[in-house]
């Protein structure tokens, strides 16, 4: 009687194990599409990012190029533009390396806007307000991406780090990102006298 039971008992066990293999697979599945989905997010970010920083280091040699004509005297200033540039553009897809390089180059570009302020006749020059509209432009879309991609790293990480992702995450190849922080300082803007109208 006792063989007759186990013999019946062995089939349930079986669909039993077969049923918990079953979860597990879909889970694992389940986990590692969003892992994916978390990941191509992340990246499609810093690609945001990337053509927003490549975009502004293209319109700093015009800037450069427009400033010069009105403050030639200001040669150490547009060699460091050129230098920080120039890092900034090798600094590569290394978020943090590329965050300090992109905010090494903002401070000099900052103080060449500033520079401006100092010359009426190149303030009122059309092609230098186009560039400082498309910098600012620019700016505000760096803003826009770094925000995009620091969300989608944040709920990438928190699942890599999650259980039960975790325990899969490293064997796929998934891993903790650094966020992108990136220091942009004041951008010159137009003095604007209100103590004239009356």
């Amino acid at each position: 009687m006792q063989v007759i039971l186990s013999w019946r008992i062995w089939p349930v066990l079986q669909l039993f194990f077969l049923g918990g293999l079953a979860l597990v697979a879909v889970g694992l599945v389940i986990t590692y599409n969003g892992l994916v989905q978390k990941s191509q997010m992340a990246n499609n970010g810093w690609s945001d990012i990337d053509v927003q920083l490549k975009r502004r280091a293209n319109l700093i040699p015009q800037l450069v190029s427009t400033i010069q004509g009105y403050a030639a005297h200001e040669k150490g200033l547009f060699t460091e533009v050129a230098e920080k540039r120039a890092a900034a553009m090798a600094a590569g897809d290394d978020p943090a390396g590329r965050a300090a390089a992109e905010t090494a180059l903002s401070r000099p570009v900052a103080r060449m806007m500033a520079v401006a302020e100092d010359y009426p006749d190149m303030k009122a020059s059309q092609n230098f307000l186009e560039l400082q509209r498309e910098l600012s432009d620019t700016e505000d879309k760096i803003e826009m991406a770094r925000r995009f991609y620091n969300g989608a790293v944040r709920e990438l990480n928190t699942m890599v780090e999650s259980f039960p992702a975790n325990l899969f995450a490293g064997m796929f190849g998934f891993r903790t990102r650094t966020f992108f922080e990136i220091e942009m300082p004041d951008r010159a803007l137009p003095k604007v006298d209100l103590g004239g109208a009356g």
